[in-house]
């Protein structure tokens, strides 16, 4: 293998063309707003979370009064055949209950996924259009040679 001459080298180094910069004032503010929407995302994903936990805690709470107050009701009855029938209307009631349940808390977080992913969407369309706009600005700045 030759090794280049200092010539050579000179000339591909005058041959080489850096690309022109981008405005770096322009680059910060537009990370600034890809920080600021992955904060929103975030802070709209944990309000969302938190309201999911606030409802199940208050579900879990009226459950347990219904659990506590239908077993009184149970031990009151004396017949068995009265009680059998209770304890089913109460397996029925609860496992309607327990659905609907779990069907609000799922849209509860569905709602604050796609809230979340909103913002995140919004950004990164914005954030294309701010890449075009940099680089359309770099082509042009270019002095011409």
């Amino acid at each position: 293998m030759q090794t280049p001459k200092p010539e050579d080298i000179m000339r591909m180094f005058s041959e080489f063309r850096v690309p022109a910069t981008p405005d770096v004032e322009a680059l910060m503010a537009a990370q600034k707003r890809n920080l600021d929407a992955l904060t929103a995302a975030n802070r709209v994903a944990l309000e969302g979370a938190q309201a999911v936990a606030r409802r199940h805690m208050e579900i879990l709470q009226q459950s347990v009064g219904e659990l506590t107050e239908a077993m009184q009701s149970i031990t009151a009855t004396p017949a068995p055949q009265d009680k059998a029938a209770k304890q089913a209307e109460l397996l029925k009631t609860s496992y309607s209950r327990a659905v609907g349940n779990m069907k609000e808390l799922a849209e509860l977080i569905q709602k604050s996924n796609s809230e979340a992913l909103a913002l995140l969407n919004r950004r990164f369309v914005e954030a294309m259009d701010e890449a075009k706009t940099m680089v359309a600005k770099t082509v042009v700045t270019k002095t011409p040679e």
